[in-house]
């Protein structure tokens, strides 16, 4: 097996950063390869993904790790421009989890400047995040639909704290009919319950000490039975939280992302908060009530 060839892991981590050569580099079809697609800045969260990726790839199988802050999903008012980017750290982090290979492409790499073509999902996209920041799907579908393409994975390891985000996906390649095996990874938190996020760096000392706030709140809202109050126990909860700004708290079907209004299939109880520069977003399962 060539040194950089999959199953090496930290060992010989290839870093590339261009299309051809990410398309060059080899790989064993007859095993999986587990691509984790990321914009950089990463940390635990990302590490345990990259860590199941390994145990889903095996000895054989390859670990591909993207990291590539995609500009085409950030509005004109978001974080573009600061969006942190310690490519250094990130590599380390890849190294250290046992990633084979990382693609790092420049975004001149991944888009010519006329660009015309795009990959849109246009139902569940307009529920959620989607409302508050149009387009940010279109970016997300067009970038991953080409990371298809150019790693060719068999499988694609994303967090569940992004439910909408995974349900658009699986439409995705549902619809369009990727190789691919879309895989939800459990929401990673820190120990007092806070979802990990890169956009955590944004927040305060005293920001971060009441964010915990935001998964209370949801937790202790889905213990009750009606969609109906579940949401409003969760608004009251987080409307508690000093300085916390609701962007929105919905009660939604865990596969089309439309309103629950019964428990009859699996739900999700998400929310996106305001706090401080922070804007995060999180989410607690609603199982179906037989």
């Amino acid at each position: 097996m060539p040194a950089n060839a999959p199953g090496h892991g930290s060992l010989n981590m290839k870093t590339a950063t261009t299309i051809a050569s990410m398309r060059a580099w080899p790989r064993n079809i007859a095993h999986p390869v587990v691509l984790v697609p990321t914009m950089g800045a990463l940390h635990e969260g990302h590490a345990a993904l990259i860590r199941t990726a390994r145990k889903m790839a095996g000895r054989h199988g390859a670990v591909v790790v993207s990291i590539f802050v995609n500009p085409i999903q950030f509005g004109p008012k978001e974080d573009l421009a600061s969006y942190p980017r310690p490519f250094r750290r990130d590599l380390a982090v890849c190294r250290h989890a046992g990633a084979d290979a990382v693609f790092a492409p420049a975004a001149g790499e991944m888009y010519c400047a006329d660009r015309s073509v795009f990959t849109d999902e246009s139902s569940l996209s307009q529920a959620l995040c989607g409302r508050s920041r149009p387009g940010h799907f279109r970016g997300v579908c067009t970038v991953v639909a080409k990371l298809f393409l150019i790693v060719q994975p068999t499988h694609a390891l994303f967090g569940e704290k992004d439910w909408q985000q995974l349900a658009i996906l699986r439409r995705m390649v549902r619809d369009l009919n990727f190789p691919v095996d879309v895989v939800g990874h459990p929401t990673v938190r820190e120990a007092d319950g806070l979802a990990l996020s890169s956009r955590n760096a944004y927040l305060t000392p005293q920001e971060r000490a009441l964010a915990p706030g935001i998964h209370a709140a949801l937790s202790a809202a889905s213990r009750l039975k009606s969609p109906g109050a579940i949401v409003k126990a969760a608004t009251r909860g987080i409307s508690s939280i000093s300085g916390a700004r609701i962007d929105y708290i919905e009660a939604v079907d865990a596969e089309t992302l439309e309103p629950l209004l019964q428990r009859r299939r699996p739900g999700r109880l998400a929310a996106a908060i305001f706090l401080g520069r922070a804007r995060l977003i999180d989410n607690v399962p609603l199982p179906a009530i037989t």
